[in-house]
C-alpha cells in the first residue's frame, strides 16, 4: 500500500525575473486504491501541483511537503521519484528524436525495475500492451512521440503507464484533445494499471467527460491555487451542472463540457 500525502504545498513559477505564487497551501493524500480527481478552471494551479510533485525545475516549492511513503519527495531528483514510484502522464507530451519507443521503454522499465527485463517476456509484454491501446506496432521503432498526433501521444504515455506500474499515477489533462474513440481507449488503459495492483491515481482535468469512463472514488475542486471543496462523484455532477462559477465568480468559467 502507498501513500501520497502533500501538505501545506505553496509553489511559485519564475517568469522575466518575476516570481508568482501559484499554489498558495495544498493539503492532498491519495492511497493506493484511490482515484482522486483533480477539477478546477484554467489558471487554476491543477497542472503546477502535479508538474511540482514531479520535479520539475520551473517550478520552485516555497514551503510544504510532500511524502511518499514517508520518504521526502522534494529531496529527490526527477529521476529518483520516478524509481520511487511516482509517474506523471503530461499534458504536451514532448518529442524525444533519435530515440525509438521501444529502447525509450525498456530503458524506462530497467530503470525503474532495477534491472533489465528479460527480452523475451519484455517483447510479448509490450506487444500485448500496445495491442490493448490499439497502437500500431510500427510505432515501436519510431522516434518517441515524433509526428504523433495529440491522441497517439497520449496512448504512449498510458502505454508506459502499464508497463512501468508506478505506485501513484499524476495524469494531468489526459483528455485534452482526445476524440470519443481514442478517450474511451485510453480511459480502459488507466483503468487495467489500476486493477492490475495497489495503485493511486490523481486525475486532473478541466471537463468531467473522462470521469464517465474512469470512476473517481474523490473530487477535489482547485481555485486560486487551493483545494476549496473534495467530495465524492456527486461533486463533478454538480460541476458538469453549474460550471466553476460558484468557486471563481467569473460566469465564463461556468462552460465545463
Amino acid at each position: 500500500m502507498a501513500t501520497l500525502e502533500i501538505k501545506d504545498l505553496h509553489v511559485s513559477v519564475t517568469t522575466d525575473e518575476t516570481s508568482k505564487e501559484i499554489l498558495k497551501g495544498v493539503d492532498l493524500t491519495i492511497r493506493s486504491g484511490e482515484t482522486h480527481a483533480i477539477m478546477g478552471p484554467n489558471g487554476s494551479g491543477k497542472s503546477t501541483l502535479s508538474y511540482a510533485v514531479a520535479g520539475h525545475p520551473k517550478y520552485q516549492v516555497t514551503s510544504g511537503s510532500v511524502l511518499l511513503d514517508g520518504e521526502d519527495v522534494l529531496e529527490m531528483g526527477v529521476d529518483e521519484r520516478a524509481r520511487a514510484g511516482l509517474f506523471l502522464a503530461m499534458q504536451y507530451p514532448v518529442e524525444v528524436p533519435g530515440v525509438s519507443m521501444s529502447n525509450f521503454l525498456r530503458t524506462a522499465a530497467t530503470a525503474v525495475r532495477g534491472e533489465a527485463p528479460n527480452l523475451r517476456h519484455w517483447v510479448k509484454e509490450v506487444k500485448g500492451a500496445m495491442a490493448d491501446l490499439d497502437i500500431d506496432p510500427a510505432f515501436a521503432e519510431r522516434s518517441v512521440n515524433e509526428g504523433f498526433s495529440g491522441g497517439e501521444k497520449k496512448r504512449h504515455e498510458i502505454l508506459q503507464l502499464g508497463l512501468l506500474k508506478p505506485k501513484i499515477a499524476i495524469l494531468d489533462e489526459t483528455d485534452s484533445g482526445l476524440d470519443v474513440d481514442a478517450l474511451r481507449v485510453v480511459s480502459e488503459g488507466v483503468n487495467r494499471y489500476k486493477a492490475s495492483g495497489d495503485a493511486g491515481i490523481m486525475l486532473i482535468t478541466h471537463y468531467t467527460r473522462i470521469l464517465k469512463y474512469i470512476k473517481p472514488d474523490f473530487v477535489h475542486v482547485f481555485a486560486n491555487g487551493r483545494v476549496v471543496e473534495s467530495g465524492g462523484p456527486e461533486l463533478a455532477e454538480q460541476l458538469e451542472a453549474e460550471g466553476y462559477v460558484k468557486y471563481t465568480g467569473k460566469q465564463e468559467a461556468a462552460s465545463i463540457g
